[in-house]
């Protein structure tokens, strides 16, 4: 399949479900998705937009759980353990946070949201390139989803840009493993299932 089909699928996946931070439907949990985290610890800025995105929307009321995951065995740290910390150190009580620590991507995340977590109906948060993807791939596998986008950190130019064609790339094999119907990476008994219900 080329890029051009891939990226067109994925984005009718999850054509009417993006949404502004004003508008967006009330959803049980929202998911962050993993992004890099420095060799100290900290979150990457890009990181950082996606989880105060999280706390605004759950401050807001339009969600009530926030769902971290990434890869918890990343190059320098542990993805969802420094998102966990950052979310606390802001402000978010720790029985809002849900932990995925093997969503290794985007396709293992949201299987894993509704297999392991038993989550039917959530809220994507990340950056507006990637949006469309992790809606679409959600809705592929059967979340209902919706999604806002993080655009705040567009003036790092070189680091969006390669986003940008890093997204438009990963669309093929978000297709190739839809249609394998492909098992997560993960320990499939590794998280807590069953915490969020619909």
């Amino acid at each position: 399949m080329s890029t051009a089909a891939a990226v067109g699928y994925v984005r009718r996946q999850a054509h009417g479900h993006l949404y502004s931070l004003q508008d967006v439907p009330v959803t049980p949990v929202g998911i962050v998705f993993g992004a890099l985290v420095y060799a100290d610890g900290a979150p990457s800025a890009f990181l950082r937009a996606r989880l105060d995105l999280g706390r605004e929307l759950l401050d807001r009321g339009r969600i009530s759980m926030i769902l971290v995951t990434g890869d918890h065995a990343a190059e320098f740290f542990d993805e969802t353990e420094a998102m966990r910390r950052y979310l606390v150190d802001h402000g978010v009580p720790k029985d809002k946070i849900i932990v995925d620590r093997y969503g290794f991507d985007t396709y293992d995340s949201v299987v894993r949201a509704r297999d392991v977590f038993g989550i039917r109906q959530a809220t994507m948060i990340t950056q507006s390139y990637h949006l469309p993807r992790a809606v679409g791939t959600a809705r592929a596998v059967g979340l209902d989803a919706v999604g806002v986008g993080d655009r705040t950190v567009r003036n790092r130019r070189l680091a969006w840009v390669k986003g940008v064609v890093r997204d438009q790339l990963a669309c093929v094999k978000t297709v190739y493993d839809l249609a394998a119907h492909r098992p997560p990476i993960g320990d499939p008994a590794a998280g807590a299932p069953e915490l969020v219900r619909n």
